[in-house]
Parts: C-alpha cells; structure tokens; sequence
C-alpha cells in the first residue's frame, strides 16, 4: 500500500470522523426542532460552550475520559461510537466507490442521513420528515440515471405502501410506519427494484430476533425498523456482485 494511498485514506477517515461530529449534533437537535447551527456546541448539562480542542472527533472523548471537562457530567460513549462509525463509513464506501467523484460524495451524504435516521428511530421510534425525505431525494442523484432511480424508489415505495395496508388490515394494527416507507422508497432509489427487494428482506431477516425478544421478554410490539432496512440496504450495496449472484443462483 502506497504512501499516497495511506494518506488518502486517512484524509477520508478524518473527513468521516468530523462528519460524525455533525451527525451527533443533528441527531439530538432535529427531533427537538433544534436549530443544528446555532448555538455552538455545548454541556446539555452545564449549559457552557464546549471549546474547540474539546472538540475534537473521537481523541477529546477519550482525553476527558468521557466526561464535561468543566461539570465533569458524564458524556455518552455514543457520541465517539457514531463519529468512529461514521469514519468507518467513509472508508468503506469510498473503497467501494474507488474515485472521487460527486457520486461519492452523495453516497456519503446519503447513508450518513440513514445512519442519523436509524439512531433517532431508536431514541423516538420515530423519524423526522425533513431528513427522511434528504436521504429519498439524495437516492435519486447517487448515480447519473436519475429519471431510472426515481421510478424505481416510486416502485418501491409503492410496493411497500400496498403490503402495508394488507399487512396492517389481516394484523389488526400498523404493520410500516410512514417512515418506512420513505427509507423503502429511498433503498429502491440506491438499489433498483431486484436489490432493494432483497435488501428489504435482510432487513427484516436483521429485525427478526429483535422482534421476538421485544415481543416476548418486553411485551413492546414496536420495533424501530430504519435501523434494519438502512443496515440492510448497505450490505446489499457493499455487497452488490455477491448479492446478484446469489440472486442468479436462486431465480437463474
């Protein structure tokens, strides 16, 4: 591996730390229709302005020993989690893209907005319309066939707003959320019709032992489901060649 290559790389990896960074800011903000740029950055405890060396992705966590450096109010390990997940992000799929490119850069952006979509249907079980629907029109424009992308996110969505009404009807209860069916239509736009189907379905494979447990152990019928379609729709796209393959093997 070439020097140049290794400092690429880390470029990248900074690049998706810091965008991280972000993401933590607008996971807490949006869903309390918090403004994401102002104020800065501060304690929620102490209410003070988090300077910028204790800013930093991931090391200043580590520094404070997760804790504010002026109340000493504990700081949530979920914050490096996501910037060292969002980093990771970025390598991955800037190896599986293998340029720089406005394409890259979209891809980015787009499975950031789900990874900030899945971690506050967790905290609501529920997601907010606006960056639903960034990640929906961000799917359109991942690759230079856009008119192809917005016909497949339509089929998409459509299809699992026909499966939800059915579901819902012989249930007795909602079976998708509104939501869902945005992060379908938004899978459909990434992947196509064939691979958004399958990334679907390992989904809910993904939900499957979840689902159980929640029903079971915490009598809870409602399970968060953006985190699962948006896991689903990555491995599908990282994976792409095998999955088609797999699909060769199976339908011919």
């Amino acid at each position: 591996m070439g020097f140049e290559l290794i400092s690429q790389l880390i470029i990248v990896f900074l690049i998706g730390a810091a965008v991280g960074s972000f993401l933590n800011v607008v996971i807490y903000r949006i869903p309390r229709e918090e403004s994401v740029i102002s104020p800065p950055s501060h304690c929620p405890h102490c209410n003070t302005q988090i300077k910028p060396w204790h800013n930093i992705p991931i090391l200043s966590w580590l520094l404070l020993r997760g804790k504010c450096a002026y109340c000493g109010a504990p700081i949530s390990p979920r914050y490096p989690i996501i910037e060292l997940t969002t980093a990771l992000l970025f390598l991955w799929v800037y190896c599986r893209v293998g340029d720089i490119s406005i394409f890259l850069v979209v891809d980015w952006a787009l499975f950031s907005t789900l990874l900030a979509l899945s971690v506050i249907d967790l905290d609501y079980k529920a997601v907010p319309d606006s960056l639903n629907l960034l990640a929906l029109t961000l799917s359109f424009f991942h690759s230079p066939e856009v008119v192809e992308n917005f016909k497949n996110a339509l089929l998409l969505m459509g299809g699992a707003g026909m499966l939800r009404f059915y579901v819902s009807y012989f249930v007795g209860r909602e079976a998708l959320g509104e939501g869902d069916l945005i992060v379908a239509g938004t899978i459909g736009g990434l992947l196509g019709v064939k691979l958004g189907v399958t990334a679907v379905v390992v989904g809910a494979l993904l939900a499957l032992p979840f689902s159980l447990y929640f029903r079971l152990r915490k009598r809870d019928l409602e399970l968060p489901f953006v985190p699962f379609l948006a896991t689903g729709a990555f491995l599908v796209w990282a994976f792409k060649p095998q999955f088609l393959e797999l699909l060769d093997l199976l339908y011919g």
